[in-house]
Order: structure tokens, then sequence, then C-alpha cells
């Protein structure tokens, strides 16, 4: 037997509305959020982490019966938490010390004043260790990645050794005030800005102004971009000598009223083909341009010249010799907006003049689903940059070694004059010369994110895009090349100018370490708390895509971390992703994941004290969900891999980190995006049971599991994969179930049990309701909002001991003409008032209260609704999570948001309702004692 724990509050419940929330709303927050440090897939959004972390250390109020004797007493507890938790997760209380001392005194109070330490051993984007260390706990990561590990020292590695420190940079006349890694933020800034100085003195005459056309004021202007095109030989042997475009679009501005493209002007006899650039247009023309030279998918287009057609064969072969480029416009910063010019011979020599002494010579992955361009000739990572691109990143990349270097002497001479700066005189310098380096490398590896040709000019926001709009690199026909110099997007100040926002926010108030290391074998510190979020399955191909970026930090950091650097690229045959095209097929990909998998996480459950839960994120791949839900075959199977790991399933809990307004205004109920699987060690003398055995467990522990999570407020839609946490509970703590021939159950067959259960219980609570209630569930059931025969709703009515015309005087159907039909809502009485309707039915008050929250969500209207169905409330809410249920099995969309939408504000709703005062049916205020 293991010793006895106390139960955690993640065990129990979480607020897991407001953190989806607040998880949706951090996607659309870019300046100083950590994922704009440098380029991550995937990353767990900080509010999920944050709230996790905590609600893993925080022991649940029924923990301490004899601080909480009553169920009531330890709800109290709960809500308290959870107003910490719902506060926590705020991005604007991110660095709020306020508000994060609270939580860590909870967390201390838990932990008996001693901290735990936090690991991450897929660390990633490093959003978990950077929130363990915000609460102020010892935060450890590890990633096999080589990119992965350099953000997670970025992060929490970098920024505790110079807490507090002022900048060193010459010219600070006060060095006090500086606190976190403000003034490790202000060198960054200070050396980045010297860098550019430097790279202008050197390479600024690769990028010359341009004369702006007379009818915008003339003078010389600075370009934004230049469009370029690829080009191809026309297919028509008359033309073969000729270049032609290959463009997807020749559309420069869609904003209304500002249209403006670019028309090729060919001459046959001439063998030419220009370009200017015309203002507005017919529907006709602004379509046509936005067309470019396309004729279909893929690598087809037609020949401006001869307009015969340029196949994929056609541009492939080509490409082998190597594809053309042509400038095709220009845009320039005019007077008052970004103006189009049309291609400059002067612009093109300067490219051209553009000599690159190193470019990288890495192989792109042969994976043909995310890598594209070396079917057309782009086989290194090398050729997806111009020359003048390949340039200044280099000159760039120089720049950060000759930084390093006048970071030190200047470190050193702020020493002289106050040693107590920086420890270790000398030594100390060098150290945070290499740490203001690293953050200048990464200004030059995320430069290269729109600093490569398969960027992508954007008419609607008149803009280059980054490449990495999504986990791949896709081949672009025509790319917009930015200005490195041009205070915009591309330029190096710009790009460095995000990295310094991200720095000024760090709050470092633990320790911090990353290292480089493979999870199915790194050594944990003692006591370890396990919070992690695995790859999953062959989503997203890190090491393949992280190449991009590891070709120039490398040269750029490997003199500070040769470890790390050592290797020619970013290890794959260890990383644990299903990846056919390099482990021998489907198949093969798919067990080399999984037995990596197991085994990754039986080193956790080996390792981890059970003091504490640990904490495994679960990314659903969403086709597959589509395919086969709850009980799909990969949820199936990791599940599987974490119970023969030596863990059992305690608690699960959704996260949804897409959706920008909660399921309201959504046609969609689909699966969470991610699941937090909340697990213990398995004790080690767990039975054997039968199915019936397991099933009447089912029985007896799952309807109390399910209702508490009702009582917590867990939206419909969440409910299915919530519930399968107290169901694998049951399922996990045997050492197996076996089935009537003696095999033993699979997870799957778990699952579907799990959510039968389910299924029964939200029908059992049906029983509760008055018969009007469930006469209109059953008929609601069959035929949803449309008429059915009197003769059977009849029928279904005797059966409850009621009539028809019973259900009519209720106010909830329309019987005439043989025909009995619920009304919709909008049909109902728009005065109707609980305490006046002499035929109260909970279906009336559901469908009131939803209209309510349709036209006014979480206002009075609905709160005090919700406050006059006094003890109805609860049937209330029961009756909305059974008609979701019914409503996601007819396949009614529409109608089951609005029922998930209700739950997943009842708990503001109430809290509103508590202090809400009432009328009485004169309209005169009241209040309720």
């Amino acid at each position: 037997m293991t010793a006895p724990y106390k139960k955690k509050l993640i065990e129990v419940a979480i607020p897991l509305e407001a953190i989806n929330a607040a998880s949706a709303r951090e996607k659309s927050i870019r300046h100083g959020h950590p994922s704009t440090l440098h380029l991550w897939w995937a990353r767990r959004p900080l509010a999920a982490c944050r709230a996790v972390l905590f609600a893993q250390l925080v022991d649940d109020p029924s923990s301490h019966p004899d601080q909480f004797p009553t169920h009531e007493d330890q709800e109290r507890e709960r809500q308290r938490l959870f107003a910490i938790i719902e506060d926590l997760v705020k991005w604007e209380n991110s660095t709020n010390e306020e508000v994060l001392e609270r939580a860590r005194a909870e967390i201390r109070r838990s932990c008996g004043g001693v901290l735990p330490p936090v690991y991450d051993p897929f660390s990633g984007g490093g959003s978990i260790p950077l929130e363990a260390q915000r609460l102020g706990l010892p935060a450890y990561g590890s990633d096999l990645n080589p990119v992965a590990v350099m953000i997670g020292k970025a992060m929490i590695e970098i920024p505790p050794k110079f807490k507090d420190m002022p900048p060193i940079h010459p010219g600070i006349k006060d060095r006090s005030f500086y606190r976190n890694a403000e003034g490790l933020a202000e060198d960054v800034k200070y050396y980045g800005e010297w860098m550019r100085e430097k790279a202008w003195e050197r390479i600024g005459h690769l990028y010359p102004q341009v004369d702006l056309p007379k009818e915008y004021g003339g003078g010389k202007a600075t370009v934004i971009a230049w469009i370029w095109a690829r080009t191809v030989p026309s297919p028509d042997p008359a033309f073969a000598d000729v270049q032609v475009p290959i463009a997807s679009s020749f559309l420069l501005s869609s904003k209304t009223g500002k249209e403006a493209w670019i028309e090729p002007i060919v001459d046959r006899q001439a063998k030419t083909i220009t370009y200017r650039i015309r203002q507005g247009g017919t529907k006709a023309e602004l379509e046509a341009a936005k067309e470019g030279t396309k004729a279909g998918r893929g690598a087809n287009f037609r020949c401006l010249i001869s307009d015969t057609a340029i196949t994929m064969e056609h541009v492939r072969r080509t490409a082998k010799e190597g594809l053309g480029e042509q400038l095709i416009a220009i845009v320039a910063e005019g007077p008052r907006e970004r103006v189009f010019v049309a291609p400059i011979a002067e612009q093109v020599e300067a490219a051209c003049a553009a000599k690159p002494s190193w470019r990288p010579e890495m192989t792109i992955s042969p994976d043909r689903r995310a890598f594209t361009p070396p079917d057309y000739g782009m086989e290194t990572f090398g050729d997806l940059f111009t020359d003048r691109q390949l340039v200044a990143l280099n000159t760039f990349s120089d720049l950060v070694h000759e930084a390093r270097a006048q970071i030190e002497a200047d470190a050193s001479a702020t020493l002289s004059a106050d040693p107590t700066l920086l420890r270790d005189g000398g030594k100390g310098a060098k150290a945070y010369a290499e740490a203001v380096s690293v953050y200048l490398a990464f200004g030059v590896s995320r430069l290269t994110d729109i600093q490569n040709s398969l960027c992508r000019w954007e008419s609607s926001k008149t803009q280059v895009r980054n490449l990495f709009g999504r986990q791949a690199i896709p081949m672009m026909w025509d790319f917009g090349e930015n200005n490195v110099f041009c205070d915009a997007a591309g330029d190096y100040r710009t790009s460095l100018g995000s990295i310094v926002k991200v720095i000024e926010r760090f709050h470092p108030s633990g320790e911090g370490i990353e290292i480089n290391h493979d999870a199915q074998t790194v050594v944990y510190p003692e006591g370890a708390v396990i919070s992690t979020d695995p790859p999953y399955y062959d989503n997203i191909g890190y090491a393949d895509l992280s190449d991009f970026f590891f070709c120039w930090l490398k040269p750029a950091l490997r003199s500070v971390y040769p470890d790390i650097f050592s290797v020619l690229a970013t290890p794959k045959a260890e990383e644990l992703i299903a990846a056919p095209h390099r482990q021998g097929g489907r198949d093969a990909a798919e067990v080399f994941f999984l037995d990596g998998m197991r085994r990754a996480i039986a080193n956790m459950a080996l390792q981890s004290a059970n003091v504490f839960p640990a904490a495994i994120y679960y990314a659903f791949k969403q086709s597959e969900v589509a395919n086969e839900g709850i009980s799909s075959t990969g949820w199936a199977t990791f599940l599987q891999g974490i119970l023969d790991a030596g863990y059992s399933v305690v608690s699960t809990w959704p996260m949804r980190t897409e959706l920008a307004n909660r399921m309201r205004g959504q046609e969609s109920n689909a699966l969470a995006n991610s699941v937090v699987l909340v697990c213990r060690k398995k004790e080690a003398s767990a039975e054997v049971i039968t199915r019936a055995e397991f099933i009447r467990a089912l029985k007896r522990e799952l309807p109390p599991a399910i209702g508490e999570l009702q009582a917590a407020n867990i939206a419909p839609a969440d409910m299915p994969q919530s519930a399968i946490g107290p169901g694998m509970g049951v399922f996990s703590r045997y050492k197996a179930v076996l089935e009537s021939d003696d095999s033993p159950m699979t997870v799957k067959a778990a699952l579907q049990l799990i959510n039968r259960e389910l299924d029964e219980y939200l029908g059992g609570i049906q029983g509760e309701f008055d018969a009007d209630t469930r006469f209109a569930i059953t008929w609601f059931e069959q035929n949803g909002l449309k008429a059915g025969d009197y003769g059977t709703a009849n029928n279904i009515a005797t059966a409850r001991g009621i009539s028809v015309e019973s259900v009519k005087h209720a106010g909830i159907v329309e019987s005439a003409a043989g025909k009995v039909r619920i009304l919709k809502r909008d049909e109902m009485d728009a005065e109707w008032e609980p305490d006046a309707d002499g035929h109260l039915t909970v279906w009336e008050c559901c469908q009131h209260l939803v209209r309510l929250h349709e036209k006014y969500g979480i206002g009075y209207e609905a709160a005090v609704m919700l406050k006059k169905f006094g003890s109805k409330a609860d049937d209330v809410r029961d009756l909305a999570y059974v008609l979701y249920n019914i409503c996601e099995k007819r396949g009614d969309a529409k109608e089951a948001t609005a029922y998930n939408a209700l739950i997943a504000d009842w708990t503001d709703l109430t809290r509103e309702a508590a202090t809400a005062p009432l009328t009485n049916r004169s309209g005169q205020m009241r209040f309720e004692v």
C-alpha cells in the first residue's frame, strides 16, 4: 500500500468555464505574450497551465474534514479557491503580484511550506515550466529538441539569474528601480539597435529607396516590400526563350475603395512581359487579378504570352534546373499610406548585387504532407531564401557574436564602477553577455519566419505574412520580400521588439532549469510534480519543422551552448511522433509512437511521488474525433498506454482553447481541443474483477460523480469527456476487468460503457420532473419542434397520467387539427411570470430562462428570472443537460448550443441572482432576505 494522500482540488472540481474562456481569449493576445519570444507549435495556453498547476498542488476541502465537516462547508471553500483561479487565469493578472501571491500562499499552505519541483519532460514551448516558476515553484523542463530547449532556457533559466538587475549598457544615468527582467530587456533592446546600425552600415546599399510617382508627391520613399513571382520558360516552343510568371495572384490591395492590382503588359512580337500598377477597376478585373496566372489547383498555370497550359509536370521539370524570379511590384511607404510602384531596374540590380557567403545546406524533410518545396527544386533550407535575405541573415548572425563581445566589455566596465551589479567579476560579465546574446540570436531566428521566399503578400491587409501560419512549409509561387530596415514586419528592430516586450513581462519567482534530454530516460528531481503536454501521435513533425530555425540558431549560439548545438540537425530517430516516412509505414509508426510514449509515461510514474497527482495533456486530433467521437481509437490507445505505465486516471478536464466566444453563437458542439488527464499511481494490491462487477461499480459510483460535475456547472458539451474521469477512475483502479471469455476489457470498451451510463443517468433524472415536462421531453426527443400525430401524443401523455390538454394548458404545446407541436421559445408568452403561473412546469422555466439568456446574456433579466424559480432552479439546470444530450443525438447543433451556453454561464447567473432585486406583479421592487 502506498501512503495515504490528500486529495487535490483538480481531482474533484475546477472552474472549467473560466479557465477555457481565459485560454481562448489568450489566443488573441500578442504584445508581451511568451509565444512571441520565438515560434513553437501547439503551445498550451498559459492560463490553462497556471490553473492546472494550482489545482494539482492545492488540497481539496474534502481532504480536511476537521475544517470543513459538511458538504456545504466544503463547497463554500471550493468556491473561494475557484475565485482565486478565476483571478489567476486572467492575462492582466499574469504579472499582478497581489494575485500571484494569493495563489502562492494557498500552494504553500497545502504543501506544508515546502514547494515541490514541477517537471515537464516534453517542455516544447515552455508554457508549463514558465507558469510553475510564476507560481514560485522550482521549475524544470526538458526536451529532445534543441530549439525547444533554447526557448525553455530563455524563459525560465536565464531571467532568474539576472532578476532585478539594472542594464549595463553605457549611458544609463540611474541604475535603480529595475524589477524582474526589466534591466535585461533594456540591454537586449539597446544591443539589438546596435546590431541594426552596424548591419545598415554593411548592407544598407542593398535596400535602396524608390522614387514615388508624381501623384503621390514624388521624392524618395523607403521600400516596405518587393513582390516577386517565380517564372518558368513558356511551354510554347515559339516562346520557349521567354520566362513567364507563375503567380497565384496579381492583387495588391483588396481594401474597399483602395483596390490596387498588377496588370501584366504582354508584347508577343518583342517577347516581353512588363508590369504596371492599376488602381480601382471593375469587379471582373479585380477577380481576374485575384487569380493571377492560376489554372486550377497546385502547380497549374496558364502562359501569359501564349495562353497555353503550364502543367505541374512542366513546372517540376523546370524546377530541376531552378525556377526563375521576376519582380512584379514594389510597395513603398507613402506620405499617408502605402504606395504601389511598378518594377524598376535599379531595384532589381540591388537585389542581384547580394552575394551570400553562407547558406544552410541542411536537407528539408521528405515528408510531403507538410513540406512541398522540394518537389520544385528547393531541397535545402538555404533554397528557401533569396540571396538578399541570406546576406541580411548572415550579417545579423555574425553581429550576434560581435555584440556578445561588446556586451562583455561594457559589462566589465560597468562592474569596475559598481562590482555589486554582477557576481563573479569577469565571469559574471561573460555570463551576462552570453545571456543577452541568446535573445539577440532569437531576434535573427524569429526574423527568418518573415524573411524567406515563402511569405505571401496579403492583399486584405497590404502586408507580407510570415511563413508559419500552420505547421507546414508549403510552396509559394509569388511572394513578398520584406525590407529588413523598414520599421515594419520583417525588420530586425520589429522582430526584436516583440522579444523585448516578452522579457519585460517575465516574472521569475523561482528556480528554473531546462535540459536537452529524452523523456523516456530522463531523471527527475526527488518529489517532482509531473505536469506535461506530450506530442500527440502524428499531428506535428516538430523536429522536421524546427530545423528551419535550428540552422540559424546553431551558428549564432554554438559557442555558448556547444553541447546543445553539437548535432548536425534536430534529433529525429528518437522523436516521439508517428512519422510514416521515417518509421517504415503507418502501422510501424503507430507502434513506435505508442511503445515510446508508454516508456516515457512509465518513467514518470516510476520516479514521481504520489503526494501529488500527475497532469497529462492529451491533444485531440479533430479529424479522428469527428469520425469516432469520445471512444476514438487514438484517445483509447493513449489512455491504455497511461494505464499500462502504472497510472490510474482519477479525473479528466476538457480544455477548449480555440473558441473565441465560448459555445455561444457556435453552430457546433465538437469535443474539446484537449483533455487534462489527472493521474495517480495505481495501487500495488489492485484486484481483478468481472465485467458485471465493473458495471455494478459504475452504476454505484458514476451517478453521484456526474451529479458533482453538474453541481460544478460543467457545460453539457464537456460532460462526456469530464465523466470519463470518474468512470476511468473505477476502471483503472483494478488490475484488470475480465470479459465473459476471460479476456481483459479494453479501454475502448470501458469508454463505451461509461458513455452508456452517462446516457442512463441523464435519462434517469427525468423521473424527478413533473409529468408535463416528462411528456415534453419524450415528444421533443421524437419530433423536435415539428408537429406529430395527436393519437401518439395522447398515448405518451396517458402513460404519464396526464392528457394532451394538460400539456396545452401548461403553455408547452399547440394542439390543433389532429396535430401536436411543441411551442418554440419565441412563441411563448413574453410576459410570463413563474409566481403567477398556476400550472408551473420545469419545461416552461427552462425555455423562458434560455430565451432571456439568448437575448440578454448574463444580465439582470435572466438573473431575476432564475431567482424567481427558487427550489426549481436545480431542476431547470438538469433539464438543460437532458435537452442538450437529446439535441446532440438529433444533430441539432443550434438548439444544443443554447442549452450549453446556459449551463456555461450558470455560475455567473446564480451569482447575479443572489443579489438581484425582485419585482412583484405591480412592478414594485422587493428584496428577499
